[in-house]
């Protein structure tokens, strides 16, 4: 089964419609790092992960990790382990997963620019949390709850088919 990502407002997947917020600037076929746009194509997921210092684990058939105060995502340009899990290393571009805001509270790794790592081409794409549906820096995010909802009903072999 595959999510798909209509538009701007709208992630599906089976029957269930959830609205969601996208990048800034939209999207785009040719992402680059930092242009706040969400990249278009059809993607792998990767694990869920959730800060179970908030959160009991949730139910779901997904590998599971629990965010600690030391994980980051890489998005050094110049650094071998970019677009992948990191510690916190001060010499290294990161974005941080343990925030103090709730985004990351919990999120799915989208596997955009992943297998074959291209530097600039864009790194730390998730589908994460939003309360307010404000664009995001080029991640897809959801209501906590419909989060919640949507991995109970994915598995490890869902995709994600990002549209216009």
């Amino acid at each position: 089964m595959t999510i798909i990502v209509k538009n701007k407002h709208t992630l599906l997947f089976k029957d269930f419609q959830f609205r969601c917020c996208v990048g800034k600037n939209k999207f785009s076929e040719k992402k680059t790092e930092g242009d706040k746009k969400t990249p278009i194509g059809i993607f792998d997921l990767g694990d869920l992960y959730y800060r179970a210092d908030r959160f009991k684990e949730p139910f779901t058939s997904l590998k599971t990790h629990k965010i600690n105060k030391n994980m980051a995502w890489c998005n050094d340009i110049n650094h071998k382990k970019y677009n992948k899990l990191i510690k916190i290393n001060k010499n290294i571009r990161h974005e941080k997963l343990f925030r103090k805001d709730y985004k990351y509270d919990f999120f799915l790794p989208i596997k955009y620019n992943y297998h074959k790592v291209v530097p600039k081409k864009g790194s730390a794409i998730f589908i994460h949390l939003s309360k307010k549906y404000k664009p995001t820096a080029g991640c897809i995010a959801l209501s906590k709850k419909d989060f919640l909802i949507l991995i109970k009903l994915i598995n490890r072999k869902t995709k994600i088919r990002i549209l216009r």
